[in-house]
């Protein structure tokens, strides 16, 4: 059985985090995005190859994963000749398939159980299956109608408040069959939301709905890229390395007497906090991130090699890699600054 991991786009909601850095290997805390995604796969022993279907920086995210061998899965490459849109990557990546395969979205964080989900789709003899999760506004979103069997019967996009009928959307995981594929044009973009899965409800097949009501959150903007890492922090999301406790530093992470850290927090390998400055609660700080005295860094998230100075503030903000905050500098909450963003003493963001 094969999966195949949506992983083409370009970020552009977390812009300008990803400018340089494609959206799998967005870390989480330390460990590329992508990784947590992986986890769920592994789940299903029978699952024996993993297809990335990319477009975006794709030599970026082979770099670091390679063939998968340190994973413990196979993991192939397919790169778009141009953007196919959803319903078009997963008939390019998906070609040769002649077994169910499962789909998931690139976006998309969960601790699903995939064997639930593929044991409902062999049960019901489903052409397709998908996965759906309640939300509280669905104003925000597509609906997803089903029956009182669990067959879908309808897709509703962005609904007004007095055309909601249920609370379910599109979770972006799927199981489908390959043979299905043949209505999905060619070398063009084509929508999985907006055409292929209509199509099976207008032809009468089986399309059938799992309901999760576990974790679930797309990562795809700066404040739910945030929010992840505070979901994991508070063990709503149970995953390394907040498995161990509430203040994580990494080997080689100095922190100065007189200096103060307060969990839930994250240390990455070789930073240094100095003398009189403060680490406050669901703060995370990259690989050799330099605090000086007196900087202070509450609930925000900095990626590494980056430095704030003296009596500086980062407070609920997002910064890139190698950035430098100057003396007395202020940057505050919902900002987020790219690579290599240089901030001169004094300065507010």
């Amino acid at each position: 059985m094969k999966a195949i991991l949506l992983a083409g786009g370009k970020g552009t909601r977390l812009r300008p985090l990803t400018l340089h850095t494609p959206k799998p290997i967005v870390p989480i805390f330390n460990r590329p995005f992508l990784h947590y995604q992986l986890d769920v796969l592994r789940q299903v022993p029978e699952i024996d190859e993993v297809i990335l279907s990319l477009n975006y920086q794709p030599r970026r995210i082979e770099e670091v994963f390679g063939d998968g061998t340190a994973l413990g899965l196979k993991l192939r490459y397919v790169v778009e000749p141009q953007p196919l849109g959803t319903a078009g990557a997963v008939k390019y990546a998906g070609e040769q398939l002649d077994d169910s395969v499962v789909v998931f979205n690139g976006d998309v964080l969960t601790q699903i159980d995939l064997r639930a989900v593929i044991a409902l789709h062999r049960e019901r003899k489903a052409r397709a299956t998908i996965v759906l999760t309640p939300v509280e506004n669905p104003t925000a979103y597509g609906l997803v109608e089903t029956d009182t069997f669990g067959n879908v019967t309808r897709f509703l996009e962005k609904p007004k408040p007095d055309e909601i009928t249920c609370d379910t959307i599109n979770a972006g995981i799927y199981v489908l069959e390959p043979d299905t594929f043949d209505r999905i044009p060619a070398d063009t973009s084509w929508s999985i939301e907006r055409s292929y899965f209509p199509s099976l409800i207008e032809r009468g097949e089986t399309f059938v709905a799992s309901i999760y009501r576990g974790y679930w959150i797309d990562i795809g903007t700066p404040a739910k890229y945030m929010q992840v890492h505070r979901d994991i922090m508070d063990g709503r999301f149970v995953a390394p390395p907040f498995d161990h406790g509430p203040v994580i530093s990494a080997d080689g992470a100095r922190i100065e007497d007189g200096a103060t850290v307060e969990g839930p927090c994250f240390l990455d390998e070789g930073v240094v906090v100095k003398a009189g400055a403060r680490v406050g609660p669901y703060s995370v700080l990259g690989r050799l991130t330099h605090l000086e005295d007196g900087a202070r860094v509450d609930g925000a998230i900095v990626w590494a090699n980056s430095w704030i100075g003296r009596d500086a503030v980062v407070s609920g903000a997002t910064l890139g890699r190698n950035c430098h905050v100057g003396r007395s500098a202020v940057v505050g909450a919902g900002a987020v600054l790219g690579d290599k963003t240089v901030l001169t003493d004094f300065t507010k963001a």
